[in-house]
């Protein structure tokens, strides 16, 4: 490597043990919950060959595989206690191999981190009776013959993910049943597996034992470890660095992998993986302090979103290898990208954390801006040029799906045009930025305007596209992405007395001081203006129909609303409707009701109603141009899950084939309309 980049800490080359990893970048182990019945087949295997060929150095795979039969899969884990997962691990590897990124696997026993109602129906165990809250389950205490036997399927686990040729494991010590024996709040045994540091270490030493009996001293193991709960009463910083000391003096160990605080909880797990709002690399100087006292390779990621602070961590001697789990999930070609001098041209990670909240939730992991991701049996990373004639292409709304229709239909090479209503891109997340915490979100904006400035896409602002503005550009193709308008909830009365969620978003209305805010939706856009009406100062009760508030978001993200609400003293109210809301001299009065019991009501007085639900599709340029269009707007929903030209013939003489894409059909979410803009263009 010469030039610059032959400086760049980076792109140094790492020797771990006989392993030589060609760059300082890895993505840690996760869970992206594309597993088929326990094994990582094509779909799994193609998502992380995608980062592979990015020019990673290592990924490390399942977020845990879990090692006994009574750790039933709590996220879509991998069963590497079956036979049947070595070849599908085997090919896996071969796939990552090609591009010269080493494979590793993360193995566990979840411990109290699941649950029993599940699989096999067996109970949950844990070092002792503490339930796990995120989980629930009550753990039965392990007893003699539980441990014999899990120290035993660690070693056949081990056997197994060396015989597929990995090249090498990590066990799972941080929230799980490894590191319950260590902390103080989850073992409470009266036997030989507590008390001492050396009594908690002793089901550690007995698995690593039995793994290098099975595999060999040359195998590399290393260890994902808590090395501060950073919680009253739990492992302290003291004890959690000098368990890293001890392991790694032991010989047998071959790196430190290192986590702070606990993940039992959704706020406690958003302290170990922080989301959007959050600092940056916040545990980065801790893992630094364990590579000083330990003096042995240390791995670590937490936030560490872009290239500049991951070279720092390199740079600065804190890591050894740096974790970008989350950035790859957003942009797989990192590395590439880097070695190239594009380093401007990476997806930003905006730790909007869609990824890990969809994962906990039981979807699988999609990032928020990247519709590939996951899906790269049939949606590409990298567009290719058409082989075909090259189109005009006219862009209407310059929103998420609009950006992303012009980006993809540009890199198809096709000549675009967007036409923008507004004075600035962005749509909706032009909103959702105005809360200060969700700032980073515009990422998902600004890389798609600098991109279109890239391939030469002219972005018209200010104009409001009616027929004939369309029809003069002489298109081949017109994509819809004009968006939606709030809508209200259905009301009995009183619709002309509520203000929307947009309303105070935008700053057009300012929040009053006794506040009801409806939340007839339950996503990020009814809570983000909760969020900015209770940093106000108003005293706001929060009303949902539903059974817990925000059921269209994940607890991740639930996280700093309910801080805030809390902090702020917010009243929520669930299982309620707002039925009418009428005014009573300076007052609005709110009407409750409920579901549940037929002529149930209730009154609030307040100075302010806002409400939340949804919007309507912005479609009138749609349906007037839809008469003049060879498809006469008709999509072939088939073709289009199947990659083929989704546009039936309906009238050969019309003008343009014409779609539209994200709100402008119906109202969902960011990577929805994304989704639209790659899926109904890469083809074109």
């Amino acid at each position: 490597m010469n030039g610059p980049l032959a400086n760049d800490p980076l792109l140094r080359p790492y020797q771990l043990k006989h392993l030589t990893l060609k760059n300082r970048v890895m993505s840690t182990s996760h869970e992206p919950a594309y597993s088929e019945d326990g094994m990582p087949k094509a779909r799994y295997r193609l998502y992380h060959a995608e980062k592979a060929k990015g020019g990673m150095a290592l990924t490390m795979t399942a977020g845990s595989a879990i090692v006994s039969r009574d750790s039933p899969a709590a996220f879509g884990n991998l069963h590497v206690y079956r036979d049947e997962i070595v070849p599908w691990l085997s090919e896996l590897a071969d796939s990552c191999h090609e591009h010269d990124c080493k494979v590793m696997i993360q193995i566990t026993h979840l411990g109290r981190r699941t649950g029993w109602n599940k699989a096999d129906w067996l109970p949950v165990l844990a070092p002792s009776p503490v339930r796990e809250p995120a989980h629930r389950a009550f753990p039965k205490t392990m007893e003699d013959w539980d441990i014999d036997r899990i120290v035993a399927d660690y070693a056949s686990a081990a056997q197994r993910c060396q015989a597929a040729g990995l090249d090498g494991i990590e066990f799972e010590s941080y929230g799980h049943l490894m590191d319950g024996f260590w902390s103080p709040l989850t073992n409470r045994r009266d036997d030989e597996f507590n008390g001492s540091l050396d009594n908690r270490l002793r089901f550690t030493f007995r698995v690593i034992d039995a793994v290098r009996a099975a595999v060999g001293p040359d195998f590399i193991v290393g260890i994902r470890m808590v090395a501060d709960e950073d919680v009253e009463k739990g492992l302290s910083r003291a004890e959690g660095i000098e368990i890293a000391r001890r392991l790694a003096s032991s010989g047998k160990f071959d790196f430190l992998n290192i986590i702070r605080g606990m993940i039992d909880t959704d706020a406690a797990l958003t302290g170990v993986i922080p989301i959007t709002g959050m600092p940056s690399a916040p545990h980065l100087d801790f893992a630094g302090e364990i590579r000083e006292a330990t003096k042995f390779p240390v791995f670590h990621a937490a936030r560490i979103s872009d290239v500049a602070t991951a070279r720092h961590a390199i740079a600065s001697g804190k890591l050894d290898m740096v974790g970008m789990t989350r950035p790859h999930i957003a942009d797989p070609h990192i590395v590439a990208k880097v070695m190239r001098g594009e380093e401007h041209l990476i997806r930003p990670c905006v730790g909007a954390t869609y990824c890990l909240d969809r994962i906990y939730e039981g979807g699988e992991a999609l990032c928020i801006h990247n519709a590939a991701t996951g899906r790269e049996d049939m949606m590409p990373h990298v567009i290719s040029r058409t082989h075909g004639p090259v189109k005009k292409v006219a862009v209407i709304g310059a929103g998420p799906a609009g950006l992303e229709a012009a980006r993809v239909a540009a890199e198809r090479g096709h000549s675009v045009v967007v036409l923008e209503a507004t004075g600035q891109a962005g749509g909706q997340v032009q909103l959702a930025v105005r809360n200060p915490r969700r700032k980073e979100l515009i990422g998902i904006v600004d890389w798609r305007v600098s991109e279109l400035k890239r391939l030469g896409v002219e972005i018209r602002y200010d104009v409001w596209a009616e027929q004939d503005d369309v029809t003069a550009l002489g298109p081949d193709v017109v994509i819809i992405a004009t968006g939606g308008m709030p809508q209200n909830p259905p009301l009995d009365a009183g619709d002309e007395l509520v203000t929307s969620s947009w309303d105070i978003l935008s700053g057009a209305v300012k929040p009053g001081e006794h506040v009801l805010f409806y939340d007839d939706n339950g996503g990020h856009q009814g809570m983000s203006a909760a969020e900015v009406i209770a940093r106000s100062g108003a005293e706001l009760e929060l009303v949902s129909p539903e059974r817990f508030f925000a059921p269209e978001m994940g607890g991740m993200n639930h996280v700093p609303y309910m801080k805030t609400f809390h902090e702020k003293g917010t009243r929520i109210t669930i299982n309620t409707r707002v039925k009418s809301v009428r005014r009573d001299g300076n007052e609005l009065v709110a009407t409750l009701g409920s579901d549940f019991v037929k002529g149930w009501h209730d009154e609030r007085r307040v100075d302010q109603v806002v409400v939340e639900h949804g919007t309507v599709p912005l479609d009138e340029i749609y349906h007037a141009l839809k008469p003049l269009s060879r498809n006469l707007g008709a999509v072939d929903y088939e073709a289009l899950v199947h990659g083929a030209n989704p546009f039936p013939e309906r009238q050969p003489g019309g003008a343009f084939t014409l779609f539209r894409i994200g709100d402008a059909v119906a109202g969902r979410n960011i990577h929805a309309a994304i989704y639209d803009g790659l899926r109904f263009t890469m083809n074109l």
